[in-house]
């Protein structure tokens, strides 16, 4: 799978939220230059700086503080200064109100929608991001019960493609799963 060049220069340390779920989460959520966005599970940061090169403030959070630590070099790579990395556990509380775009991709993730929820102000779009789809099930499942709407999951499958003189073909060689995404909207 193609990573862009700005992509390439940050330090990766655990899984990352790769340029085609992005792209997706970007798209989906209305993330704009008016956005302030929670971002829970941060890891390297890929998907918090790619908020931040879009909103108006980012808050990411992780439990790991070699994981923060690795997320703040990234962000001070790029030059954000729209972005804070916070230790915490967003299970336990979210410290931001009245946000438009909360983000988690974190295992039991269905256990932050509550503390998200509260964060969220009404309409704010909730998104999560899951390698299972039993924790896709438990996640939908949490949402229908917190009154959520606009529930809808998705994959993305990107095909790289193989061009040459003989003929074009889709490669044998890539990613194809990465991950689930759930989108919804707070009432």
């Amino acid at each position: 799978m193609y990573i862009p060049q700005h992509y390439r220069r940050l330090k990766r340390v655990p899984q990352v939220i790769v340029p085609k779920d992005i792209g997706m989460i970007l798209a989906y959520s209305g993330v704009n230059r008016d956005s302030v966005c929670v971002d829970a599970g941060a890891g390297s940061g890929w998907l918090a700086i790619a908020l931040a090169r879009v909103a108006k403030q980012v808050y990411s959070y992780d439990i790991r503080e070699d994981f923060l630590e690795v997320s703040e070099k990234n962000r001070k790579n790029e030059g954000l200064d729209n972005l804070t990395f916070k230790k915490g556990d967003v299970t336990k509380k979210i410290k931001e109100n009245n946000v438009d775009v909360v983000t988690l991709d974190m295992p039991d993730s269905d256990k932050a929608i509550k503390n998200a929820q509260k964060a969220l102000r009404e309409g704010g779009c909730i998104v999560g991001y899951m390698p299972h789809m039993e924790q896709v099930k438990k996640f939908v499942e949490t949402l229908e019960k917190r009154k959520f709407v606009d529930v809808v999951v998705m994959e993305s499958i990107v095909r790289d493609m193989l061009v040459r003189e003989q003929g074009m073909r889709p490669s044998t060689k890539g990613v194809w799963h990465t991950g689930y995404l759930v989108f919804a909207r707070k009432q």
